[in-house]
């Protein structure tokens, strides 16, 4: 039988989750996720139009998850991580469980070891011995190399490349094309640019950018 499953946020984000979610559906032998819709308390006229034209459903604000059955799943459609972690706050108070979702074009280690609301996209690896927290995104073509340890809510862009060995703090986002060195740290609520190169441990809640990544 398919779980009820919802999109918290139909950004543009949001938007490609849900089309993970039908590619996760189209290869399964019986789809996994009846996707119901999408809440937003501030949707925008343009997301909203977005929404209906790709025949999808916009259910209301976030005050309509208290409606739904208890057995329906959650995923956090946003890609800002310090947005996610506060809706997420928000969003556990209902006790509803969150989905995970792996495009079945990504690849993941056996051996891995996450907490729910893990997003994978098409074309992402993650490799051996990788441990991550709650609500983890890895974007188009990313990579997660062998043995990191990735706290909650962290966020990496499409083509970041996150050499072994690496410490991702809770709320970390490597943004797009970036590049993290093996043995590093990068700190909680740390921005690495894109197309950075990072050489040398990120202090959290900072920013860096540029090669070396400073």
């Amino acid at each position: 039988m398919s779980l009820d499953l919802v999109i918290v946020g139909c950004g543009g984000h949001g938007r490609e989750i849900a089309q993970l979610v039908g590619a996760v559906n189209a290869a399964a032998a019986w789809p996994p996720w009846r996707f119901l819709g999408f809440v937003d308390d501030h949707p925008s006229e343009q997301n909203r139009k977005r929404v209906e034209a790709g025949g999808m459903t916009y259910l209301g604000p976030l005050s309509a998850l208290a409606g739904l059955r208890p057995q329906a799943h959650l995923v956090l459609g946003l890609g800002d991580p310090r947005v996610r972690r506060a809706v997420g706050r928000r969003v556990d108070a209902l006790g509803l469980p969150a989905a995970s979702l792996v495009h079945p074009a990504a690849t993941v280690g056996g051996d891995m070891v996450a907490g729910e609301g893990l997003v994978v996209f098409a074309g992402a690896r993650i490799t051996t011995n990788v441990t991550a927290g709650r609500h983890l995104h890895v974007n188009q073509n990313a990579t997660l190399a062998h043995d990191c340890v990735v706290g909650d809510f962290v966020s990496l862009h499409p083509l970041a490349a996150v050499s072994g060995d690496v410490q991702l703090g809770t709320g970390a986002l490597v943004g797009a094309g970036a590049v993290v060195l093996p043995g590093l740290r990068v700190g909680a609520g740390a921005t690495v640019g894109a197309g950075a190169c990072v050489v040398r441990d990120v202090p959290p809640d900072s920013v860096v950018k540029g090669v070396p990544a400073r």
